[in-house]
């Protein structure tokens, strides 16, 4: 994500700031909802809901401002074939897919994953879904593989056995963070 707001900034000052605005908020909704999930295991709609619209105004926006003024192929990702390569589609898919996927897992499982958790989801494959594919696909692997990983030290520190309710969120936004940090864009 560093890599395209450099870009962006070059290229288009306004889809920049949308851009930059929409790491900003996606900071603090991150660090509220960590610290409410590790806290109470809640995820709340009233952090979840408005940030739906948030991250659509702000990344629909970054991505359109960057697609009038010509710069879809070289400032944003993913700008390849195909509609769903369009940046401000792939970032509505990008929720949909993950917050099918989540639901998926829940109705599979429910005692597995909370509700919130689907909702957060669809946040979450908005962001990536503005990186591109294999944003959503890493950022989603990386959630699994540190909460995973958690777990596992969990169990062999004899701090929680395979019964354990762990909130998910946390793992969700820092797999999401590394997609976006980590990856290339």
């Amino acid at each position: 994500m560093i890599q395209r707001l450099g870009a962006l900034g070059e290229g288009t000052p306004l889809a920049f700031w949308l851009a930059a605005a929409a790491c900003a908020y996606f900071a603090v909704m991150a660090v509220r909802l960590t610290v409410i999930d590790v806290r109470h295991h809640l995820l709340p709609d009233r952090i979840i809901f408005p940030s739906y619209a948030a991250a659509g105004v702000l990344l629909i926006g970054a991505a359109a401002s960057s697609f009038l003024t010509g710069g879809t192929q070289t400032a944003l990702p993913g700008g390849g074939a195909g509609l769903l390569g369009v940046p401000g589609l792939r970032i509505l898919a990008g929720g949909a897919a993950l917050w099918l996927f989540y639901f998926l897992l829940r109705a599979a499982y429910p005692p597995g994953m909370g509700f919130g958790d689907v909702k957060l989801a669809g946040v979450l494959g908005m962001y990536l879904g503005f990186l591109g594919w294999s944003h959503v696909f890493a950022g989603t692997f990386a959630a699994f593989l540190v909460g995973g990983l958690w777990s596992l030290g969990l169990l062999a520190v004899r701090r929680g056995t395979l019964k354990s309710n762990i909130p998910f969120g946390p793992f969700m936004l820092a797999g999401a963070a590394a997609a976006m940090l980590l990856l290339p864009a």
